[in-house]
């Protein structure tokens, strides 16, 4: 018993953090605004502490009320849809190839989509630029 409470007190009480939840319901592919969140005051490890994090991202998968938020959850407002036809840009040693692809996917600055070229037909994964191109890179 005592062996306890001198553990006890040598820890302390743990350090508790914030978890950022949905204050209603948010569709996917639906920008997140301030009012679409509320912070409870549970640790919910691998969530969102901060709302400051996710103002402005786009809810890249249904997120429902009173749920904590995760990272992967958001992400930065898409800027190519499915089926768009964009800029295709392979790059390797100084080397650029430059061709147009079409979107198989919808995607935001910094996200991997499957293109597929317009001209061969094959398809790569791709990083999305800030400009809205696909850039393949080795």
């Amino acid at each position: 018993m005592i062996r306890l409470a001198v553990m006890l007190c040598a820890v302390g009480p743990g350090a508790m953090a914030d978890t950022v939840v949905a204050a209603r319901t948010i569709p996917a592919q639906t920008m997140i605004m301030l009012e679409d969140v509320m912070i409870h005051d549970r640790s919910v490890p691998g969530s969102v502490e901060d709302p400051a994090e996710i103002v402005g991202m786009e809810a890249r998968v249904a997120l429902y009320a009173g749920r904590p938020i995760r990272p992967g959850d958001v992400g930065f407002p898409a800027i190519v849809e499915r089926n768009q036809i964009i800029p295709l840009y392979y790059q390797s040693n100084g080397l650029v190839i430059s061709t147009e692809g079409r979107a198989l996917g919808r995607a935001g600055p910094g996200d991997m989509i499957r293109v597929m070229n317009s001209a061969s037909r094959s398809t790569v994964t791709a990083r999305i630029g800030a400009d809205g191109a696909a850039y393949v890179s080795q």
